[in-house]
């Protein structure tokens, strides 16, 4: 396994292919299960929300039978005075009236209008015709007081079998009052059939694989999915009737059921009933587990593709780099002659070919190894000539110096040690940088060495602030300015010739200004020497005036980037002013090469 890269090759290219499927596998699968989970759960609260509405709708329906009352005078006065009221006439009424609420909907199977101080009733039913009693029915006691506490004084009463062998059903109780005051007149109940509201719940789940539950403010089930006994109190009931959110979810295991509640609670208006629908995890994440097998299937049908083409892919690439490596070992042995026949013409093959026309370069390099020595040698020594004649120069411009002295020529000494001073500072290759002041000390000799030459139609000054005559600049940065102006407009002056070098520090900049007063350049010229600058290279046809100039913005972008500028300008009085602006803290060349 660590020496051959065959068996390397086969458990790479089978980890590659496991571990990010294997990965991809279990990622989808939890990314699924929960995308699926939020899915259902939004799906079945935008379902329960409309089986709220839907229940909501049916309970105000029947309430508003019950609150019509309120509209029949004749009834109201008959409940305020029963003992006054007893004639044919009202009593032909109040039939009307307990009738028509009888038969105003399919699912309501009787009704009972009791008294509040009077031990009278009045009942129907769909058996039995309208009956007038002089007992209250007392068993409703207790759901006649909840209606009366109730702040809308309407209480539903959960579905329970009157009598044995009979359908449960399910009573609305309202307190009717003497209304604007609080002063209760009578109960009337609404027993309903369950059927509506069984019909529109069996829509809002599905029978096989989820249950459904209807449960009452105080716990109490009014419907559910299964066939639990109806008195049965669970933990999870009271779980969703401690939650102060009116809809929510709820996940739950136990051994009775593990997986998400969902549940909405009606208004308080119409009795306040939870509808709660539980959905197993099995059932919620089977469709994960679905796209699950499926993405495995496919991963073992295309792990044994990979495993037949890695073999294969194996053998085709690690025999031709067998035959590379024994060439190799017969190279090390000395043997640089070797020979094969071609690889092919893939990958392997073209690295096989390169190997042989390397081993032909290496027998080629081989041959000029000792030409290159001899090379290197006479390098060496013409390295050793240029050092020694500077050197040379310099002692022999100094004799001469000493000879004009002993002359009584200081003025021949003064040209001399002028040039002397050019010419070492020119040649120093050591520096790259340099203090202002050496410059300036340059700059002075060339200008007295002009001057000297130029007498009396020369003048020129230096103004240089102390605060930057330590500032570092690139070397010979002045010079080729300067010397434009000896080149191009001394001779074409009007006058003396007048050159003013400044060197001042302006914020955080050092700003050198060069002026004189020669003819200056035409904005023609001046446009094309920006242009030049841009493009990067001097033009084999144009004037000699922007060499000098060129010279110095390369090197200036060279230093410092953007952070330099280099202007060129005509003054009104004549002549020409170059400004150089360049940063104050150069910190010893460290932007050198860094910029284009």
């Amino acid at each position: 396994m660590k020496t051959s890269i065959r068996n390397k090759l086969i458990v790479l290219l089978l980890l590659i292919t496991i571990l990010p499927f294997g990965t991809s596998i279990i990622i989808t699968y939890f990314y699924t299960k929960e995308t699926l989970k939020d899915q259902v759960v939004q799906e079945n609260s935008n379902l329960l929300y409309q089986g709220k509405v839907n229940l909501e709708n049916y309970i105000n329906e029947l309430d508003g039978l019950t609150l019509s009352l309120y509209n029949n005078p004749d009834f109201l006065n008959f409940i305020k005075a029963p003992n006054k009221e007893n004639n044919y006439t009202t009593i032909e009424t109040m039939k009307n009236v307990v009738q028509t609420i009888l038969y105003a909907e399919d699912t309501i199977k009787g009704v009972q209008i009791n008294f509040a101080d009077e031990n009278k009733a009045i009942s129907a039913s769909r058996r039995t015709t309208v009956i007038f009693s002089d007992r209250r029915i007392r068993s409703n006691q207790k759901a006649f007081t909840n209606a009366k506490h109730s702040p809308f004084n309407m209480y539903i009463e959960p579905s329970e079998a009157k009598d044995v062998g009979s359908s449960p059903i399910i009573t609305i109780h309202r307190a009717l009052t003497n209304i604007p005051s609080s002063e209760v007149l009578a109960y009337i109940s609404l027993e309903i059939s369950p059927r509506k509201i069984v019909d529109l719940s069996q829509n809002l789940y599905n029978r096989d694989t989820e249950e459904f539950y209807i449960i009452s403010s105080n716990g109490e089930l009014i419907y559910h999915s299964n066939n639990e006994p109806a008195n049965v109190k669970q933990k999870w009931i009271e779980k969703i009737q401690e939650s102060d959110q009116e809809k929510g979810t709820l996940e739950w295991k136990d051994d009775s059921f593990n997986g998400v509640m969902m549940y909405d609670q009606m208004e308080s208006s119409t009795g306040g009933w939870f509808l709660v629908k539980r959905v197993p995890y099995t059932t919620l994440y089977e469709s994960a587990l679905n796209v699950t097998k499926i993405n495995i299937m496919f991963g073992v049908i295309g792990l044994c593709l990979v495993i037949l083409s890695t073999l294969f892919v194996s053998f085709k690439i690690t025999s031709p780099i067998r035959i590379l490596v024994q060439n190799i070992k017969e190279v090390e042995k000395g043997n640089m002659k070797v020979q094969f026949k071609s690889l092919g013409n893939d990958e392997i093959g073209v690295l096989g070919d390169r190997f042989k026309q390397m081993i032909e370069k290496i027998n080629h390099l081989i041959n000029r190894e000792f030409k290159l020595e001899i090379e290197n040698k006479t390098n060496q020594l013409k390295v050793l000539q240029s050092q020694i004649n500077p050197h040379f120069l310099y002692n022999a411009l100094q004799s001469i110096g000493t000879i004009a002295l002993k002359n009584k020529v200081p003025q021949i000494y003064s040209l001399i040690t002028y040039l002397s001073k050019i010419m070492r500072y020119g040649m120093d290759m050591d520096e790259d940088i340099v203090p202002l002041h050496k410059e300036i000390s340059y700059t002075k000799a060339f200008l007295l060495l002009q001057k000297e030459r130029f007498g009396e139609n020369l003048e020129y000054s230096i103004e240089v602030g102390k605060e930057v005559e330590e500032v570092l600049v690139p070397k010979m940065i002045l010079q080729p300015i300067i010397e434009n102006y000896f080149k191009h407009g001394f001779d074409i002056r009007e006058g003396i010739g007048q050159m003013n070098l400044s060197c001042q520090k302006e914020g955080s900049q050092l700003l050198i200004q060069i002026k004189d007063n020669g003819v200056g350049v035409s904005e023609r010229r001046l446009k094309e020497i920006y242009q030049n600058f841009q493009e990067g290279n001097l033009k084999r046809n144009g004037e000699q005036t922007n060499i000098g100039l060129k010279n110095v913005y390369v090197r200036l972008k060279l230093y410092y980037g953007k952070i330099a500028t280099l202007q060129l300008n005509n003054q009104k009085e004549g002549g020409l002013l170059v400004t150089m602006g360049l940063p104050i803290s150069m910190e010893g060349g460290k932007n050198e090469g860094n910029h284009n």
